[in-house]
C-alpha cells in the first residue's frame, strides 16, 4: 500500500503528522489552548458549553491566522473560594456532575502545559477559556510568572472579555445559550426547563433567568465578534513572533521553581477568595470547603 503523501489540512496537534506539524510551526509558531468545564447550564443545555465555544474559537483562529490547536482541557477550577457559595445558591445540595478541580491542581498542570508548548518550539501561546468569572485571573498570574523565565509570550483570555463593551457575558443565560444555539443547536432544548420542577432533577441548575431570550442569530453575532478580536490578537502575535528566535527549552527544575513562587502567593489567588457580600458556604453544605 502506498502511503498517502497529501498535505493534511488539520490544525489539530493530535491529528498532525510530524512533517505537517513542523510546516505549520515554521509558518506560524502560535499554539492555542482551549479550556472549559463540564458544569450544569440549566436543564436545557449540554454540560460542555464552556469547552465547545473555546474549541470553536481556537479552531477558527488557527484556520484563518495560522498556528496549531493543542488538545482541549475540559477540567477547570470550581468549588473553591467564590464558587462555593455560588454553587450552594444556584445548585444547592444536588449533584451538578462537574469536571471541577481545585486551583492547586489546575494551576501547576497549566504551568507544565506552558513548558510543554515552549519546548515543542512555540513562540506564542494563546489560552482561550470558556469558563470564566475570575478563574482566568489566576491563569494570568501563572502565565506572568512563567514569562519571567522565557522569551515566549502567553496571552490568556475568557470569551466575554473578547467582546467587552459589545456584549455582556452570563451563565446559561441569553449570552451563553445563544452561543450554543449557534454552534451546536442540537445541544439546546429550551422546553426542558420544565424539568426544574421535577423531583430529583436538580432544579434550576444555574440557569440564567433570560435564557429563553437566546437565539442563534444573537449567538452568531457574539461568536463572530469574539473571533474577530481573537484573530486580531493572533495576527499581532504572529507578526511579533516572526522576529523572535525560538525560545530555549524550559527545564523541569525551572517550571518547579515557578510553581513554588505561585504557590507562595496563594492568598492572592482569585479562586480562593470570597466576593464582596458573599459568605462562605454554610457548615454541613456539600460546598463547604474542607
Amino acid at each position: 500500500m502506498t502511503p498517502n503523501s497529501g498535505y493534511n489540512e488539520s490544525v489539530l496537534w493530535a491529528e498532525l503528522f510530524p512533517a505537517e506539524f513542523k510546516r505549520r510551526l515554521a509558518d506560524c509558531p502560535i499554539v492555542y489552548l482551549p479550556l472549559g468545564l463540564c458544569e450544569p447550564h440549566g436543564q436545557f443545555s449540554a454540560f460542555g458549553l464552556d469547552t465547545i465555544k473555546a474549541d470553536w474559537l481556537c479552531l477558527e483562529a488557527a484556520r484563518t491566522v495560522g498556528g496549531i490547536v493543542a488538545p482541549s482541557l475540559g477540567y477547570h477550577i470550581h468549588e473553591t473560594g467564590y464558587h462555593a457559595p455560588w454553587l450552594e445558591e444556584v445548585v444547592g445540595e444536588e449533584n451538578p456532575h462537574m469536571t471541577s478541580m481545585p486551583p492547586h491542581v489546575v494551576l501547576p498542570f497549566f504551568l507544565y502545559q506552558l513548558r510543554a508548548f515552549v519546548n515543542a518550539g512555540f513562540k506564542a501561546i494563546i489560552v482561550v477559556t470558556g469558563h470564566g468569572g475570575g478563574n482566568q485571573e489566576d491563569l494570568r498570574k501563572a502565565a506572568a510568572l512563567f514569562m519571567q523565565i522565557t522569551s515566549a509570550r502567553v496571552w490568556v483570555v475568557c470569551d466575554p472579555e473578547l467582546v467587552e463593551g459589545q456584549f455582556t457575558g452570563d451563565h446559561a443565560g441569553q449570552y451563553e445559550i445563544s452561543q450554543l444555539l449557534y454552534l451546536r443547536p442540537e445541544l439546546v432544548d429550551l422546553p426542558r426547563r420544565a424539568l426544574e420542577a421535577a423531583p430529583g432533577s436538580g432544579g434550576r441548575l444555574a440557569a440564567g433567568a433570560d435564557a429563553e431570550a437566546a437565539s442563534p442569530e444573537l449567538g452568531e453575532r457574539i461568536m463572530l465578534a469574539c473571533l474577530a478580536a481573537l484573530q486580531r490578537e493572533a495576527a499581532a502575535l504572529r507578526a511579533w513572533a516572526a522576529g523572535l528566535a525560538e525560545p530555549p527549552p524550559v527545564s523541569l527544575a525551572q517550571a518547579d521553581a515557578v510553581w513554588q513562587r505561585l504557590l507562595g502567593v496563594r492568598e492572592s489567588w482569585t479562586t480562593v477568595q470570597l466576593r464582596p457580600g458573599q459568605r462562605a458556604a454554610r457548615a454541613g453544605s456539600r460546598w463547604a470547603e474542607m
